[in-house]
């Protein structure tokens, strides 16, 4: 074990499920915050604005500001500016829609305009109407573009839908595969690094998904933590091929490592 000058964290699974919040979460926030140890908050949940996110993260006592957290929405406005891509179709809620106007991208809505590129994010109230546009404009030449590749997540509820279940109905139509930017790409991780000045050796990515979080951990070439309170289990991770650097059954053990290494 090393220490870490930087924590970045998923949220879903890690922080917290659906409503409910993680025991550990709240603790392990309070330590690094303690020890004046940075941390960010990422999540390929789209239709959140980083406010939303903080604020569900304050109503289980877990300090969260704005600041702290990256959403696939803002990865996926940033890779819109980096391409020089203006004009949009988007199937996608109010935080996606918002995220990107915050960036002068204009949104339309009729397949008869030309678009640069067709965005593909979570939606709750998607209509046949929604996927027949987006794949008439792709086919049309646009770039297809999916803020993340998730085709569950996790709720109250149980496993529910995600937007790569969204994803693949227009890839399936289409034929064209779709540029993911959320996790496992390490497009979001670089983008945290880029806009604090953080260097890669120093960081530690902490989630219980290993094919979304731990992924975009390693292809980010940062230290990784699995903590078995989620989407992936302890022994299917044994089973991976490429390991995280650290495996915890909880947040609380990892706080206790990190209080024995301090000692």
């Amino acid at each position: 074990m090393k220490q870490y000058q930087y924590y970045i964290f998923d949220l879903d699974g890690t922080m917290y499920h659906g409503n409910e919040p993680i025991d550990g979460a709240k603790e392990i926030i309070d330590y690094l915050d303690y020890k004046e140890i940075p941390y960010r908050f990422l999540t390929n949940n789209s239709t959140k604005q980083p406010i939303d996110v903080a604020e569900k993260l304050q109503s289980f006592g877990i300090k969260a500001m704005e600041k702290h957290v990256m959403t696939s929405a803002m990865a996926t406005k940033e890779y819109l500016i980096q391409h020089k891509m203006k004009r949009v179709f988007v199937i996608g809620e109010d935080g996606l829609k918002n995220t990107l106007r915050s960036a002068n991208i204009q949104i339309v809505d009729d397949e008869s305009e030309s678009v640069d590129a067709v965005i593909v994010g979570l939606d709750r109230e998607v209509t046949y109407e929604k996927f027949a546009k987006a794949t008439l404009l792709i086919r049309n030449g646009a770039k297809f573009i999916s803020t993340n590749p998730d085709k569950n997540i996790p709720t109250e509820r149980g496993m529910m839908p995600g937007n790569g279940a969204l994803t693949t109905l227009v890839q399936s139509s289409t034929g064209i595969e779709p540029i993911s930017i959320g996790k496992p790409n390490e497009l979001m991780i670089l983008e945290i690094l880029r806009l604090n000045g953080w260097d890669q050796t120093d960081v530690l990515m902490v989630g219980d998904n290993y094919d979304t979080d731990i992924l975009t951990g390693i292809h980010a070439s940062v230290d990784t933590l699995h903590v078995n309170t989620g989407v992936s289990s302890t022994n299917q991770v044994q089973d991976k091929e490429i390991q995280p650097t650290y495996t915890v059954d909880t947040l609380y053990d990892w706080i206790q490592r990190m209080e024995d290494y301090n000692e």
